[in-house]
């Protein structure tokens, strides 16, 4: 049995290795689907398991020549930080097209709100450092930001502010943030989910009153909905006038995919000319509907299909990557091909084919016309399934490449002693957001499935942990239980609950948010799933994932770049 024991004991060895960081993620990633009620600490648990682990082979004196318990150090340092990079580049590319649209409109006030709360996280963990911490320990400063993304459940700053701390060279002297961080951590998801709760009371929110203010938003917008109808040509002053005079003079979104002269009825082009009796069936916003009857004629009634009309609807999948970023007036679907786009699915919602309006790999078009010339269109626009299940792995490692080279470039700025560098979690995240949102400018497609995405950035996270886990674990019970363990607890509390209860209170009195969106709005700003899923449940609609989705990319942006902010500034 020596064999099965030095897979155990023989830290040097791949599989010894390979083994180490596969239990500790199998047995965390189990544990963690454990509830207790409504709640579960997900993935995260990876962490606490390698914890456990590191511990065990301290206790044990199984160590490494380099210093490492477990597993040799230089070993645990690269799967650590390539599992960052993994995570915080899968998380850019899923946010980015996103990104700059989240502050349109409502998304002001639902940022603004997310932004209040990562400052006064900051401030009160500035606040209690100052009063609880002994700020003349060059640690304590670091221990407290492990604390601040433990009671904030940010994984991604805690992997942010390691490095800063590396950058550095600060001496921890044996300690390690991730066991502030472990400690913070329970009570940061606990005291979320508490902190909704109490922002109920405490603003006497009534959940029907805040379901039907849900439903009556929800209605469908007359503006947007798309809108089928028939029409005869009636208007004298339309006689000879082409469609694209038709679409200037309404100075309404307006697609014809129908239109009958005489016997002959054909998909009509912008210079297609109107003639009086002619008719057409059409698309246009449920709100114009009225306007472009009064316009061009009355409202008829005609089956096109009985027509037997030589024109003929397919719903097409882009999935060429040359006609990818591509606007619908570049592409001259009408003038060139001689088919018309009605509208465009994207992520679930119905779009008009406006001619600025660009095209992305994902995007499921309608197009209407002559059969061969809707399948000419189907080839140059792809509609391969198949070619979306696979991953564009080589624009995302490139991504990655220019993301760590411009996470090295140094800036200096005044009063600083040492250069500020974005490092591996902000220049990846950064470059991806800027890949996701722009990256059809440069011929690049980052799409990925969803699929892909979660599978990619969920192996880079519980890497991540498992590495960080087991580095932490040799002084963890030391810190807990003959160190600042318990004040980390209360510190972490606070910092929690205390900014929620007071951006909570500010974004239903001042801002009027709905109170399922407010609820959606604290889970994104603090990055945290479990929270969003104890929304989810607590209403019977999707306002709490849509007001987590709004601020969850300016959220997780700013709590990377703030977590090295600190420690570079002030250390």
């Amino acid at each position: 049995m020596d064999w099965f024991q030095s897979l155990f004991v023989s830290t040097g060895s791949v599989a010894h290795i390979v083994l180490l960081f596969s239990l500790v993620i199998a047995v965390g990633v189990v544990l963690g689907k454990l509830k207790i009620g409504s709640v579960s600490l997900g993935v995260t648990f990876v962490l606490f398991a390698g914890i456990v682990v590191g511990h065990i082979y301290k206790h044990l004196g199984i160590g490494d020549p380099d210093g490492g318990y477990a597993c040799p150090a230089n070993v645990l340092s690269f799967i650590q930080d390539f599992g960052l990079i993994l995570f915080v580049y899968c998380i850019g590319l899923q946010v980015g097209p996103s990104f700059f649209q989240s502050f349109k409109k409502d998304g002001i006030q639902m940022n603004l709100v997310a932004v209040g709360i990562v400052l006064l996280n900051v401030l009160t963990l500035l606040g209690l450092y100052y009063l609880v911490f002994d700020t003349s320990d060059p640690t304590s400063l670091p221990m407290a930001v492990g604390v601040l993304y433990g009671a904030v459940t940010n994984t991604p700053g805690l992997g942010a502010a390691q490095e800063a701390i590396n950058t550095l060279g600060i001496d921890m002297g044996g300690q390690n943030i991730a066991a502030g961080y472990a400690c913070a951590y329970p009570l940061g998801v606990v005291g979320i989910i508490g902190a909704t709760i109490a922002i109920r009371y405490i603003c006497r929110i009534k959940l029907e009153k805040e379901e039907e203010q849900i439903r009556l938003s929800q209605e469908d917008n007359p503006h947007a909905r798309p809108h089928h109808i028939s029409l005869r040509v009636e208007n004298k002053a339309l006689e000879g006038k082409t469609f694209a005079q038709l679409t200037q003079f309404l100075g309404r979104t307006f697609v014809c995919t129908h239109y009958k002269h005489g016997d002959e009825i054909i998909s009509p082009t912008r210079d297609t000319q109107l003639h009086l009796g002619d008719e057409m069936n059409a698309v246009c916003a449920s709100d114009d509907a009225e306007a472009a009857t009064a316009f061009i004629g009355k409202e008829i009634e005609v089956d096109w299909q009985a027509e037997k009309a030589p024109i003929v609807s397919k719903r097409i999948l882009v999935t060429q990557a040359e006609v990818n970023g591509k606007t619908f007036g570049e592409m001259h679907f009408s003038s060139m091909y001689g088919v018309n786009v009605t509208r465009i699915t994207r992520q679930g919602m119905n779009l008009f084919a406006d001619r600025s309006l660009r095209i992305q790999i994902g995007d499921r078009l309608m197009v209407a016309g002559p059969e061969d010339s809707v399948n000419r269109v189907e080839r140059i626009l792809g509609n391969s399934v198949k070619r979306l299940d696979h991953p564009n792995v080589g624009a995302i490692f490139l991504g990655i490449l220019i993301g760590i080279i411009f996470g090295s470039i140094p800036f200096q700025f005044p009063g600083m002693a040492t250069p500020l560098k974005l490092g591996l979690a902000g220049g990846p995240l950064i470059i991806a957001i800027l890949a996701g949102a722009y990256g059809y400018k440069f011929h690049l497609v980052t799409y990925t499935t969803t699929s892909a995405n979660l599978l990619l950035r969920e192996i880079g996270l519980i890497l991540f942990l498992a590495a960080v886990g087991i580095k932490a674990g040799s002084n963890f019970w030391d810190t807990v239980a003959h160190g600042d363990g318990l004040t980390y607890v209360w510190v972490g509390f606070i910092v929690t609950v205390v900014p929620l209860l007071i951006m909570g209170v500010v974004g239903r009195w001042r801002f009027k948010l709905n109170y399922f969106t407010l609820m959606g709005i604290i889970a994104g700003s603090n990055t945290d799933p479990p929270a969003l899923g104890y929304a989810n449940q607590a209403a019977n609609n999707d306002a709490a994932s849509v007001g987590y989705s709004m601020v969850y990319p300016l959220s997780m942006f700013l709590r990377i770049l703030v977590a090295q902010a600190i420690i570079l500034f002030m250390c």
